[in-house]
């Protein structure tokens, strides 16, 4: 199906590369979403009769791109969500910053909280009322040409965690205004891919590993050789 990526696939998931700038789930503005160009795919694929159901188990924000996986049952979609819930799933990102972290590596810890308006995160480094436990575990990975690459491996899911943990860490993401960066991006972009997510299939029990090749531009052009 044009325009979207599959990069996993069989009777119970389906895993897509998002492009940065789409939406996976709908909301106000009433654009395309992720989940129903999937939803077509499958469709036409299998020429299923009448709607497709398809469960959203998580969701990357617009302008980030790389693994978003749906289950195409309710069963798989009852076990994964169980797995995410569970912290059952690694989760690895990685991040462009033009500064870099120091130190070179370590673990963030914050307490987060979505204001009510402006879909922004607060993060502080003690609770505070409504406020949840972020963990992130971050690595420099290379720097080319005033660019830092940084890997990341999310130990919770929080809303906006990656950007917010990185932006307190004083490494705010390329193309992430909301959170610091001064570079701005085309194509609503920012410098954040998720680039692997691993679990145990809920249902066929096997390992898995579910990869997503970097966007191809020049943001991430200078580091994908170094990576694969």
């Amino acid at each position: 199906m044009k325009g979207i990526q599959i990069i996993y696939e069989d009777n119970h998931l389906i895993a897509v590369n998002k492009k940065a700038g789409m939406l996976v789930h709908a909301d106000e503005t009433g654009d395309d979403t992720l989940e129903e160009a999937v939803k077509a795919y499958i469709k036409v694929r299998y020429q299923k009769p009448g709607d497709v159901w398809l469960g959203v188990l998580h969701r990357l924000d617009r302008p980030v791109s790389g693994v978003t996986i749906f289950a195409r049952t309710s069963k798989s979609a009852e076990r994964m969500s169980k797995l995410f819930q569970e912290k059952a799933i690694t989760k690895i990102y990685y991040a462009i910053s033009d500064r870099r972290p120091e130190p070179l590596s370590g673990i963030l810890e914050h307490y987060l909280l979505k204001e009510e308006t402006g879909n922004k995160v607060r993060a502080r480094t003690s609770e505070f009322p409504g406020s949840k436990l972020a963990i992130t575990h971050y690595d420099l990975a290379g720097e080319i040409d005033g660019r830092v690459l940084i890997r990341l491996e999310l130990k919770t899911g929080r809303p906006h965690q990656a950007r917010v943990q990185l932006s307190k860490l004083g490494c705010p993401i390329i193309g992430d205004m909301k959170y610091g960066s001064k570079v701005l991006l085309d194509g609503k972009s920012i410098g954040l891919h998720c680039r692997e997510m691993s679990f145990i299939h809920p249902v066929t029990k096997e390992p898995i590993k579910i990869e997503a090749d970097f966007p191809e531009n020049h943001t991430w052009r200078i580091f994908s050789q170094m990576i694969d």
